[in-house]
């Protein structure tokens, strides 16, 4: 029969033959494989996108009676609908979730209501809102602000003083905390220095060394001034602290009870039922703010994550610094240096097997070379003084760097080789012809032209590295990190130290949060804000590739 034939044929059966003859159905599994695949992930960019862009928007709340005649405050977050069976008998009666806070009150910041128990829904202008530093928020009706003095104002004018008096009681509290953190961590820095510099003294005495006699004398005058800059600066912070809560705000609750505020723990004071348009945009636009540049607070499920931000790029900066020149020198020797044979075929077979390593075995590697075995040894050539406490000996952003660089070196090494093969082989005869060496051909032929590849790998090995976390657990990343790897004090940057990340961050207010429900907004915006992070580094290096791209472009490529 012939193709003409089979084309003008009406028969089903004939046209279905015509149609897996031509491969027509590959075709379309192959498009509806890419479609289920795009709306997949639109649809969970979507949601992620929706849930964490709606967590800062002040929402109203609202009051209502329930059949036992107990009254309740809160925002409505959820309604579950009521589900049938076949027979039309109830297996779950319809619910509404509201967001009650009072925490430290009621022992929980939602509630599951059944929605047939509810009723006389109502928006109470005269509602306030409190953010606070810890326990949540606090949904009630203001009475009064006082101090120790005495009673500050009360009634409709109380929201006045506080509105007042909050920002300078939270000035104090902050600058306290600051003094406590900086100037006293400092002192207790050198306290520490001045201690260790004793202790050394010592080893190199037992060690045969003649001690200084003087050098016990200068250490004590040097430790009696910096115990004196201690008491000056701790009493300073307790007197800021002490000035910063004597203010307090007294607010009911909707059943009744009594509840007393510090203004220097309240975060923000609003009323959400009276805020126009245009204080709402502005609330959202300073809580947006702070998630990016406060420091987290509450179980990490309120604040910010400004250290884990910073820790997330600086380590993947320093991972991207590691795993390129390694990738690259690893790739090349593969390619232009190796004898092909037998071993360099095995070689490119574990490179390509390790890809498929689970990352939890790169951070058990991690953990026993870098950080048990080249930090202990850190640890007793240069920091003996400091043992039994570990410096290098324990997990820290270094040992967690090098940890994702070797998880990511396959893919440096892999796209490398393959960038290198695709440079045309005239472009090496001609440099070879014109007497150039076979480095000077590497160095000025083949790597330039081979950039725009081994950006390509770098660009993979950072969305990869940038996401894990598994290996990050036992090397180093932590749930709340006092001090940043990166300061003002010398050396500034501090590879020793412990950070944070948001992909741990995610994980661990997702599932280790005392208050899951509450947490959950956090883990969408976080989930949001490491998308954009991963993004934006990886725009950046692919705008470098494509710079470097077409510098090197010629029509020999």
């Amino acid at each position: 029969m012939s193709d003409a034939h089979l084309t003008h044929s009406t028969d089903p059966l004939t046209r279905l033959r015509q149609i897996f003859r031509r491969g027509d159905h590959f075709l379309w599994m192959t498009a509806g494989a890419m479609a289920l695949a795009v709306l997949m992930i639109v649809g969970l960019l979507g949601l992620v996108f929706v849930s964490g862009f709606t967590f800062f928007w002040p929402y109203q709340v609202t009051a209502v009676d329930r059949a036992d005649g107990t009254k309740l405050l809160g925002r409505v977050t959820a309604v579950a609908t009521e589900r049938q069976d076949a027979g039309g008998q109830v297996i779950e009666r319809a619910q509404t979730q509201l967001r009650v806070g009072n925490r430290e009150l009621y022992g929980f910041d939602f509630i599951w209501v059944p929605t047939a128990e509810l009723a006389n829904f109502r928006s109470l202008p005269e509602v306030v809102q409190l953010e606070r530093q810890e326990y949540g928020d606090f949904l009630g009706f203001l009475q009064r602000v006082e101090t120790r003095e005495g009673l500050v104002a009360e009634g409709p004018a109380a929201w006045s003083a506080l509105l007042e008096r909050h920002p300078r009681a939270r000035e104090l509290a902050q600058n306290a905390s600051e003094l406590q953190r900086h100037d006293i961590g400092s002192v207790n820095a050198a306290i520490q220095k001045a201690n260790l510099r004793w202790k050394a003294a010592q080893r190199r005495a037992a060690g045969g060394v003649t001690l200084d006699p003087a050098l016990k004398g200068e250490i004590d005058a040097e430790l009696a001034v910096l115990g004196a800059d201690y008491e000056r600066l701790r009493a300073e912070a307790t007197a800021m602290l002490a000035e910063a809560t004597s203010a307090q705000a007294v607010l009911t609750t909707i059943d009744g009870q009594e509840k007393k505020v510090p203004l220097a723990s309240i975060v923000r004071a609003f009323r959400p039922n009276q805020m126009s348009v245009g204080a709402k945009v502005g609330h959202y636009l300073s809580r947006a703010a702070e998630f990016v540049y406060a420091e987290p607070r509450e179980s990490n499920t309120e604040g910010g994550v400004f250290p884990a931000i910073f820790g997330t790029v600086m380590m993947t900066i320093i991972m991207s610094l590691v795993v390129t020149p390694l990738g690259i020198v690893a790739a090349f020797y593969l390619r232009e240096y190796a004898r092909q044979g037998p071993v360099v075929r095995i070689v490119r077979i574990a490179i390509n097997n390790l890809a498929g390593v689970p990352s939890i075995v790169f951070g058990v590697f991690g953990l026993g070379f870098f950080v048990y075995f080249i930090g202990g040894g850190i640890d007793r050539t240069f920091f003996p003084e400091m043992l039994p406490m570990p410096t290098f000996g324990t997990g820290g952003i270094l040992w967690a760097s090098l940890t994702l660089a070797l998880l990511t070196v396959p893919v440096v090494i892999v796209a490398t080789e393959e960038s290198i093969a695709a440079v045309p082989r005239g472009a090496r005869e001609g440099s070879l012809a014109l007497g150039a060496s076979k480095f000077q051909t590497i160095c000025k032929i083949v790597l330039p032209a081979s950039v725009p590849g081994i950006l390509t790998g770098v660009i993979l090995a950072m969305a990869r590295g940038a996401g894990e976390v598994a290996p990050l657990m036992i090397t180093g990343v932590v749930k709340l990190a006092p001090e940043m790897p990166f300061d003002a004090t010398f050396p500034f940057l501090h590879l020793d130290r412990k950070f944070m990340h948001l992909g741990f961050h995610i994980y661990d207010v997702g599932f280790q949060s005392p208050n899951i429900e509450a947490a959950k907004p956090m883990v969408f915006t976080t989930t949001l804000l490491l998308i954009a992070i991963v993004v934006l580094l990886n725009l950046a290096a692919i705008r470098l590739r494509d710079r470097i791209r077409k510098k090197y472009q010629t029509g020999a490529f």
